[in-house]
């Protein structure tokens, strides 16, 4: 439903593409592109909160007090070696709605029924000898599992929210972040959860390196090995979807390769395959002959070939360009893109060093630097809600289409380049979006409708379930409405092998009753207690404090005038104190006007 912003936030609206032109219009800090280290006398609370947005998702005011109160070699050190901080997080459950029947499963509906045409038996399923629809089954369990495992994987996503949310890991899930964006891959292509889980936890288990062991991994990695076809890739006929992919996207680069360097390094990786989640190499199709990858010649594997990629000064660029810009900056010179090549080279393509690095030099905290990202819809979300203090994900609004309408689905990327990012993210409409988002969050809608009970197609799949109920024949139930009724259709119950719209009835009605539903629960916010743990006894105090708490950029004197003219207004009163009872709603307004501004998009 499209709703208007706030009034404050749609005056700043207008002011939306200045901002984002002038991120990086200031005068030239003599900082920016230098690598090497602040001091001790350059760290201070604006500086603290500047690293712990950038490496984690929405931290507290007291959490930046304390690594303000630090120094930043200890607080950086603390945050890339995140492996001693302990981070007990639960696993994902699994609603039991996979099984072994369904292993291998079929590319398409017709290539279901068409096998179990032939042989009599498809998807574990096998064809009723004779009668009416014998094939029905088999047709039902095909779109059984493209509904089951799609709900599955929202429920991932909900599962890596949450980590998100309450992780003491914080650059851990931000780095998972940025792996799932540079090895893109989509459970729609994929249609197997429980590989994109796997292939979640890989991201998760190397994210701050070797990246050599990174991309061993992701090369091996079933989701990866669906999404880009390696089932037919093979000695004699190889496919050359996956070695273009490592080259352009995961580590060269266009133009640092050639069309035959991709066919020879297809070569090398025939064979790879998968059975269900694990890594096979099937070595009657993988190629053992001599290959010419990047100008070095001979019987390449694909892990070799890896290396061969690797040793590219390309590579290095590449690969520390790209966590650059996640983590600093769009704009990378070509002397500081090759700067990074060289410090990410000589930590031996270990990630957690490089990142040290970066955290702490100058460049990072520079005017160029500090306000210039663009918040990911995916931070987004989940800052705000730490911010808001919450412990859960709510479930209302929707957490997969809330970030989905803004450009972002977890385990949804729109291709295998990702998501494009940076201002991308930002346009007058989808700024109406995210404050959209807010207003859901801060007053939830009494007409939410879960999308997991109550699929997009609601109304032709309950059309089929009332007239089945009402004893009419499978013919009749699944006809269109509105299709004309001629004498063919109507000699009653139609001899065929499956109807489709009855197995589109039969898979929802599974999948729902299979896949365990999202927790519905809107939002536990109190704003009021926030503003009285904090110690605020005016309206401006109160605003004070909700700036401090969510703003990252500067709110300017005029702004933070105007929101609290209008709490004031809101509450007929300056003092909290009278207006105790009966608060909530107004502060939970002025809210909605804070993180509609589009200074909110940025940290």
């Amino acid at each position: 439903m499209a709703r208007r912003l706030p009034t404050l936030a749609a005056a700043a609206l207008a002011a939306l593409l200045g901002f984002c032109a002038t991120l990086h219009a200031a005068t030239p800090d003599p900082w920016q592109d230098d690598l090497r280290p602040i001091a001790r006398s350059d760290w201070s609370r604006e500086r603290a909160a500047h690293l712990l947005e950038r490496t984690g998702f929405g931290p507290l005011p007291a959490e930046i007090d304390r690594a303000a109160r630090d120094t930043p070699q200890r607080v950086v050190q603390r945050l890339v070696n995140y492996r001693q901080t302990p981070d007990p997080q639960p696993a994902f459950v699994h609603s039991g709605a996979f099984d072994e029947g369904l292993d291998p499963f079929e590319p398409s509906r017709p290539a279901a029924t068409d096998k179990a045409r032939a042989s009599g038996e498809a998807l574990g399923v096998k064809v009723k000898p004779e009668g009416n629809r014998r094939m029905q089954q088999v047709a039902d369990r095909y779109l059984y599992w493209l509904r089951a495992s799609k709900l599955e994987s929202q429920r991932v996503g909900y599962w890596w929210a949450n980590r998100m949310l309450t992780t003491q890991r914080p650059l851990q899930e931000k780095l998972t972040l940025f792996w799932h964006g540079h090895f893109a891959t989509s459970e729609e292509k994929v249609r197997d959860y429980r590989k994109m889980l796997v292939q979640n936890e890989t991201l998760r288990r190397h994210a701050d390196g070797p990246f050599r062991e990174l991309l061993l991994a992701v090369a091996r990695d079933p989701a990866m090995l669906a999404y880009l076809d390696a089932g037919v890739n093979i000695k004699g006929a190889p496919n050359e979807n996956f070695a273009r992919e490592i080259m352009e996207l995961f580590t060269l680069g266009v133009g640092h390769y050639s069309e035959q360097d991709i066919r020879e390094a297809a070569r090398a990786f025939t064979g790879w395959n998968y059975r269900g989640t694990q890594f096979v190499l099937d070595r009657s199709r993988h190629d053992t002959d001599a290959k010419t990858v990047l100008g070095r010649t001979g019987p390449w594997t694909g892990e070799q070939v890896i290396d061969i990629l690797l040793a590219q000064p390309a590579a290095a660029e590449f690969v520390a360009s790209k966590l650059y810009r996640f983590f600093v900056r769009d704009e990378v010179s070509p002397a500081l893109q090759k700067s990074l090549g060289d410090l990410l080279r000589s930590h031996g393509y270990r990630i957690a060093p490089f990142l040290n690095t970066l955290f702490l030099s100058r460049d990072f905290y520079s005017s160029a630097s500090v306000g210039a990202h663009i918040k990911s819809p995916v931070e987004l979300v989940v800052s705000t809600y730490r911010r808001m203090g919450l412990q859960r994900v709510p479930g209302i609004p929707d957490f997969n289409d809330t970030t989905e309408a803004m450009g972002q689905k977890l385990l949804f990327p729109p291709n295998v380049a990702g998501w494009a990012g940076g201002r991308s993210w930002i346009t007058p409409g989808l700024l109406l979006v995210r404050g959209n988002f807010v207003y859901d969050t801060v007053f939830p809608p009494i007409d939410f409708v879960p999308n997991d009970r109550v699929p997009a197609s609601l109304y032709q799949i309950i059309s089929v379930a009332d007239r089945l109920a009402l004893g009419q024949d499978v013919t009749s139930a699944t006809r269109p409405e509105g299709k004309e009724v001629t004498s063919m259709s109507n000699q009653g119950d139609r001899d065929e092998d499956f109807n489709t719209r009855l197995a589109s009835y039969h898979a929802w009605r599974k999948a729902i009753e299979k896949v365990q539903p999202i927790p519905r629960d809107p939002a536990r916010l109190d704003l009021s207690a926030l503003v009285r743990q904090a110690g605020c006894r005016t309206a401006q105090d109160a605003v004070d404090h909700l700036l401090l708490r969510f703003m990252s950029v500067p709110v300017d004197a005029d702004t933070r005038g105007r929101i609290t003219a209008l709490l004031q207004a809101e509450l007929g009163t300056t003092d909290l104190a009278r207006a105790d009872t009966y608060m909530e709603d107004a502060l939970r307004q002025v809210l909605h006007v804070i993180l509609s501004l589009p200074g909110y998009q940025a940290s």
